[in-house]
């Protein structure tokens, strides 16, 4: 029986198909695609590739051959130059510390504004969402004498605390009017469901609403930080004792009256991108999470 079922069986193996690996068809429509982002990835390194360019070249190598040819060598001399133009680990500090707070207040204030608001159901609830979307919307430039003044009167000016009070306001009214619109649609059976257990309201809103809502609240204090990171006028009219600056107002105190060294200018740019990369390098989840947990149930 073993010599008749041989014969049968040697066909099948033989006409088996070998698989050597997957076979990709690119269509025209995805190839487009794909030369359309990596030539959207190459304009958005540019500028952080000229900047790393610039900041190991000496000032001689820069006049010379320019700002978009490779260094002869590898110059620390920018670098060494603006630590010491700059008090960077003080303006590191002072940044990290203002942005943190201003993050995490922020989002606490936010969140338990955005509760009654969108929750709760206060009166007149559309004429306070409309004056927060106006608060979002007045520009620097109008709010910077009476937030001057105030700060002069309350013995906050050069310090911290000035620039951290306004910004945790500042934050606050835009993450109230976001937080508002997505607790207006949170789930009413979760919260007849706590409410049924004996919850209170602060029981439900850190055991059920938070919970529910904690990737909102992670990417809306990612860009809080950023947000309060990349702030510019106000910090530099409030804060001019150098103790107390930031670091693009350190970067701003590299400009001369007559020459700039741009060489010191691109080393102060590169160590002032540091901390940012590294800050998305560590919440790029917190990211993706957060942008795509509305999409999944």
């Amino acid at each position: 029986m073993s010599d008749t079922l041989a014969p049968a069986a040697s066909p099948a193996r033989a006409s088996t198909p070998r698989r050597r690996g997957p076979h990709i068809r690119y269509r025209p429509l995805s190839l487009l695609v794909l030369a359309a982002t990596v030539a959207g990835a190459i304009l958005v390194l540019a500028p952080f590739l000229l900047v790393l360019l610039n900041a190991f070249k000496s000032q001689a190598d820069y006049s010379t051959h320019g700002p978009l040819a490779f260094p002869e060598r590898l110059d620390l001399a920018a670098v060494q130059g603006y630590l010491e133009i700059v008090d960077f680990p003080r303006a590191l500090t002072n940044s990290v510390v203002i942005s943190v707070l201003v993050a995490v207040l922020g989002v606490l204030v936010s969140v338990l504004a955005a509760y009654a608001i969108g929750i709760g159901r206060i009166r007149m609830r559309t004429g306070v969402l409309a004056v927060l979307l106006l608060a979002t919307m007045i520009p620097q430039e109008a709010l910077i004498y009476p937030l001057f003044s105030i700060a002069q009167a309350t013995g906050t000016l050069n310090t911290i605390w000035s620039v951290t009070v306004i910004f945790v306001v500042l934050q606050g009214a835009f993450g109230t009017y976001l937080l508002s619109g997505v607790l207006g649609t949170f789930p009413k059976e979760l919260l007849e469901a706590a409410r049924m257990d004996g919850a209170g309201r602060w029981r439900i809103l850190w055991a059920v609403v938070v919970p529910v809502i904690r990737p909102t609240l992670s990417v809306l204090m990612v860009f809080f930080f950023i947000w309060t990171w990349n702030e510019f006028y106000i910090p530099v009219v409030l804060l001019n004792d150098q103790s107390a600056q930031t670091i693009p107002i350190a970067l701003a105190t590299l400009r001369g009256q007559h020459s700039v060294d741009m060489t010191v200018v691109n080393a102060g740019s590169f160590l002032s991108l540091l901390p940012t990369i590294l800050f998305f390098l560590i919440f790029q989840r917190t990211l993706s999470n957060g942008v795509t947990a509305g999409a999944v149930k």
